[in-house]
């Protein structure tokens, strides 16, 4: 099998059908084999019962159902674990992302032996200024004090080769920020622009709280930058709080200066004990990782593998 499409799924009902009539209409003439591996990720709507009726048509259908919600980047690794194709491309199911951009992305890695890999980006960002304004202070951020480079805009939108598929299947860590993923195992990646369309139906499930969940992930998993804050900040408040050790003994013992009393004491307390809490925050960010990566939990639980009969032909 030559291609596996693999298709992350939250509450998608609508657009299953839609997606599957998208993807039978833009392949109709291609001369190669082809599969979706759809991910159920604990959808709270009729999404599983739509795939399901999905594996009485013409198409190789792979349904991988999570037995509860697992996040985005866990469907994509089940995904990408489950796929059977010599090329593999991880697309969204509410046609924002066009199965014909995917299918573009095989014909240049068909052309183009060098690269392992194509990854869009956004040609132009359909976003409020201010979601743009944090999403460009993120890279910038993280680029700055990370050694993996990020590329502004690249989705997870993207089609890889086999190898480059068991590279990323080999990073089994349980905080997963696939971006940075992508680009730590290596590879060759072609970057290409693309035109975002309007969903098919519903609405995005990116609410700017997950968003800054997602980028403080990416943050915490590639650079220990933070750590190195919390250090200088300890660091500088020491040596702050020595020199202000003196500026008061001078004041006292030289000039008879009263020295500031309950609410100079007051403020220097809160300002000391918010550094600190936070410097510890940062800490028990990276230990609660460590600890729940020790675990070994499993990054999803499949409770259903399906595939429809096309898979015995």
């Amino acid at each position: 099998m030559k291609l596996s499409l693999v298709v992350p799924c939250y509450n998608e009902e609508k657009n299953v059908p839609l997606f599957y009539e998208a993807v039978k209409k833009d392949f109709a003439n291609v001369n190669f084999e082809y599969e979706l591996v759809f991910v159920n990720d604990g959808s709270r709507d009729g999404t599983f019962r739509e795939l399901q009726r999905l594996c009485d048509g013409d198409l190789p259908v792979k349904i991988v159902n999570f037995s509860r919600n697992f996040g985005k980047e866990s469907a994509m690794y089940a995904g990408l674990k489950e796929s059977e194709g010599d090329y593999v491309t991880i697309i969204d199911a509410d046609l924002q992302q066009r199965p014909s951009i995917a299918l573009d992305m095989v014909n240049m890695l068909d052309s183009e032996p060098e690269y392992d890999c194509v990854a869009a980006y956004q040609d132009e960002r359909k976003e409020s200024k201010l979601l743009v304004f944090f999403k460009d202070g993120f890279y910038k951020l993280i680029n700055k004090f990370s050694d993996t480079e990020f590329i502004q805009g690249a989705s997870d939108f993207r089609t890889f080769r086999r190898p480059m598929v068991e590279a990323i299947l080999q990073m089994d860590e349980y905080f997963r920020f696939s971006k940075g993923l992508f680009s730590w195992v290596g590879f060759n990646t072609k970057f290409i622009p693309y035109q975002v369309e309007e969903r098919a139906t519903g609405a995005s499930k990116w609410s700017f709280w997950k968003l800054f969940k997602y980028a403080m992930e990416g943050i915490f998993a590639f650079t220990t930058a933070p750590l190195r804050i919390a250090t200088v900040l300890g660091l500088v408040t020491s040596v702050l709080s020595i020199i202000y050790l003196f500026v008061v003994v001078v004041q006292k013992l030289a000039f008879g200066i009263d020295v500031a009393g309950y609410a100079t004491i007051v403020t220097l307390i809160l300002l000391l004990g918010g550094i600190q809490l936070s410097c510890i925050g940062i800490i028990g960010e990276y230990i609660a990782r460590t600890y729940i990566q020790t675990k070994g939990r499993p990054i999803y639980i499949a409770k259903d593998v399906i595939k429809n009969h096309k898979y015995g032909k």
